[in-house]
């Protein structure tokens, strides 16, 4: 087997980009090129193959196994003269017979399949034999090493070891990279991805002003001491946690599980290293020395679905919610996609039933029940449950945001005294147990040592070893499409093999191995990112960059994104001066169309009705929105929010008329245009004054002077019109709960609000550019 320096050797980046495009594959090979198993045959095989051919032993037909080299060159069972592969000579391989076959009894795969190989994709099969048809490990399983840089023909463009990577790339495809940024375009792309909030007015003007050389550096370090940094980063930990403030299925009742989300967005903000972040997650309560912080964390792993209707039957709950626990650590924390693993042997990867119910055993001994009584005996915590009071939260646990002395509830990780026996659930049933397994991992991604405990502590332990292939490169793929919008994986949760290749792998390895070696530093591997040639380009689209490379796989440009679902409220309201910038306490209920709960509701239970909030409540930020997993909050899901019903690590991004209409109508757009037309109204006697304030108030930029022109004309029609009918201008303004009073009103304040609802709706107001 070839060493792993082959996988990355610098031709099968370009081979490896290619296949991104979707060119012929006969076209990036010629007669010398080596075939690599891994960024050329695995991607066919496993599309193609494996599931007849694969890991999963029950659906294997003719005992053919194409995804381990042992398997193939062997013998066939039904043919002990032929042999699947044999390396170097595809004539004699039964594989390239079949594939080449016009008989249909013969061909494969077979013509009911619907699947079939390209010509291309044939050819390349048949050159990988005549090459010896040396297997190699999944990528993603071995190790990540810390590659030399580079070299690069362009010496004066990287500004730190990661653009290096992505400029060998670029140049390999004759691309070239995009010109620095404007810096109030960088000040704004800087504040939203570390905070999620535009920059402040005198923030844009002193980064401005500031013509030092580290004047960047200062305005980053500036950003990660806010404490909305923890807010920003802690959205994207509750899509991977499925955090909630119901617990879901027919009645969907209210649950208190809102100090695990304080504790997120403190640890984010006081920077805890990534491998204590997961380990107290994980097993805090396990910990040698633990204490009731530890112990919250653990409500990581029970954030998932409860149910409280009658009748069921508790055991069949009870193995769904540890089901539920297995598979959010495989997806949110290792990037396995294991689910099927629970009713067969993994059909891509190579993880057997009996590996997944191994991993299922570590989460398999606490106390946790099943069903604990329907809706009527509801409480805001499940067994077993953390009490907090106010002296924990006057002392160890100063972040939770808890207003009143009275005693919170918290759904954690405990163990049983006693071993509870975990068996392979037939065909995932709860009720048709087989073998005994015992707590371990998949041989294929890491052996289980025998120096870890065999419970929650070890597992956690194995997670965040070093010699782990997945969870650094994982997590640095995680950030990396925070602030990119797609990871060098592409497939955030799947890091198996038929997830994506990785369009960097050597860059996704130097990270990986940096973070490690850093001190699983959070804070660090964002000010690399940030502080790179790459990300400061400007996202200027050149057209024939567009043609070369129209996804920017590259990055030859910075990527245009919209803002997620709740960056979209959190920068109205900031914007407009309504924002209430309280960090932490439990979920708010903001403005939302009428009638939505009831209509999904069971009428029982505290959630069978929404009642909005009042005061600061409704302008709280959009991370603290209340989620009601049977009727999710209608603004977030329209702009491509989770519904947190399972782990989520990758939001879609669509472009949909109902957004659209949410930013001209929701309440509290209008409601923060209204605030922000009547402040700046009675700030500037000028209107070009007030116009360009609320320019950089919402798009933290100047306007140009064309722009202003345009907004001025607007300006003065509105104006007229509201003059000629002021009970228009009445009831355009006053919207929301606590709108102006009538005397503030006039038509100078409402066609300002006319002028700001139309800014708020421009593309690049909720866009990241």
């Amino acid at each position: 087997m070839k060493s792993q320096t082959f996988l990355y050797a610098p031709f099968l980046f370009l081979l490896l980009f290619s296949c991104n495009e979707k060119k012929s594959q006969s076209n990036i090979l010629d007669s010398n090129d080596q075939v690599s198993y891994n960024f050329h045959i695995r991607p066919i095989l496993s599309d193609k193959c494996f599931a007849c051919h694969g890991p999963d032993a029950n659906k294997r037909e003719a005992g053919l196994r194409l995804d381990m080299a042992e398997s193939a060159y062997a013998a066939l069972r039904e043919n002990p003269g032929r042999h699947g592969i044999v390396p170097n000579d595809p004539d004699a391989s039964e594989v390239y017979i079949r594939l080449t076959s016009e008989d249909p009894g013969e061909q494969m795969p077979p013509p009911e399949s619907n699947l079939s190989l390209s010509n291309e994709e044939i050819e390349i099969i048949r050159k990988w034999i005549s090459q010896g048809a040396e297997y190699e490990p999944h990528w993603a399983f071995v190790k990540p090493q810390k590659h030399p840089l580079p070299k690069v023909q362009n010496q004066s463009w990287p500004i730190n070891d990661i653009d290096y990577f992505v400029l060998q790339r670029m140049e390999a495809e004759g691309l070239a990279p995009n010109p620095e940024a404007d810096k109030n375009t960088l000040i704004k792309r800087i504040s939203l991805d570390l905070t999620g909030l535009p920059p402040q007015p005198e923030w844009i003007a002193a980064f401005e002003n500031d013509q030092s050389e580290d004047a960047y550096l200062k305005a980053l370090d500036k950003l990660f001491a806010q404490e909305a940094f923890g807010e920003k980063l802690g959205a994207l930990w509750m899509d991977i946690s499925r955090y909630s403030d119901s617990y879901g299925y027919q009645d969907d009742n209210i649950r208190t599980q809102w100090p695990y989300r304080d504790w997120v967005i403190h640890a984010f903000n006081t920077n805890l290293p990534y491998d204590e972040f997961i380990t107290w997650q994980l097993a805090g309560d396990l910990l040698p020395a633990n204490n009731k912080e530890h112990i919250l964390a653990t409500a990581f792993n029970r954030n998932h679905k409860y149910t409280e209707e009658g009748g069921v039957i508790e055991e069949e709950y009870r193995v769904e919610y540890v089901l539920d626990k297995t598979n959010t650590f495989s997806k949110g924390i290792i990037g396995i996609t294991m689910e099927c693993a629970q009713c067969h042997d993994h059909k891509y990867d190579p993880i057997s039933q009996k590996e997944y119910f191994e991993l299922f055993a570590f989460f398999n001994n606490t106390p946790e029940k099943g069903y604990e009584g329907d809706v009527m005996q509801s409480k805001p915590a499940k067994t077993p449950i953390l009490w907090i009071d106010k002296e924990d939260t006057s002392e160890l646990l100063k972040f939770i945001n808890q207003r009143d002395s009275s005693r919170l509830m918290v759904s954690v990780m405990e163990e049983l005294d006693s071993l509870r026996p975990t068996y392979i659930l037939d065909r995932g049933l709860y009720d048709a147990p087989t073998s005994q397994v015992f707590p371990s991992t998949p041989m294929s991604v890491l052996e289980f040592g025998t120096n870890y405990p065999k419970n929650r502590l070890g597992l956690a332990q194995w997670t965040v070893s070093k010699e782990n292939p997945l969870t650094a490169r994982v997590f640095v793929n995680l950030i990396w499409q925070e602030i990119f919008g797609q990871g060098i994986v592409k497939s955030t949760g799947d890091f198996g093999m038929q997830g994506d290749l990785p369009s960097h792998p050597e860059l996704l390895d130097w990270l990986a191995v940096d973070f490690m070696g850093n001190g699983w530093d959070i804070k660090r591997l964002l000010k690399q990112i940030l502080s790179s040639a790459t990300y400061k380009q400007s996202s200027f689209v050149d057209r024939k960059a567009l043609e070369k490379d129209p996804e920017n796989i590259f990055l030859s440009r910075y990527p245009r994104l919209r803002l997620p679902a709740e960056n979209v409220r959190d920068l109205v309201l900031a914007s407009s001066g309504l924002l209430v910038t309280e960090i932490g306490g439990p979920s708010v209920k903001p403005y939302q169309p009428k009638g939505l709960w009831e209509a999904s509701t069971s009428g029982r239970g505290e959630l069978k009705t929404y009642v909005q909030d009042t005061g600061d409540k409704l302008y709280r930020r959009g991370l603290y929105t209340f989620i009601k997993l049977t009727s999710p909050p209608p603004m977030p899901i329209i702009f491509d929010g989770s519904n947190r019903d399972q782990c989520e690590v990758n939001r879609g991004r669509t472009n949909t008329p109902l957004q659209a209409l949410v930013m001209l109508n929701d309440p509290m757009v209008l409601e923060a245009a209204s605030n922000l037309a009547l402040t700046i109204s009675k700030k500037h006697e000028d209107p070009s004054e007030a116009l360009r304030e609320a320019f950089v108030r919402i798009l933290s930029r100047n306007p140009k002077n064309e722009e202003l022109k345009v907004l001025e004309h607007y300006l003065k029609e509105e104006k007229e019109r509201f003059t000629s009918n002021m009970d228009q201008a009445y009831s355009l303004v006053q919207v929301g709960n606590y709108p102006p009073k009538k005397e503030e009103i006039n038509p100078d304040v409402a066609a300002m609000m006319q002028v700001i609802t139309m800014l708020y709706n421009l593309e690049e107001t909720i866009t990241k550019i």
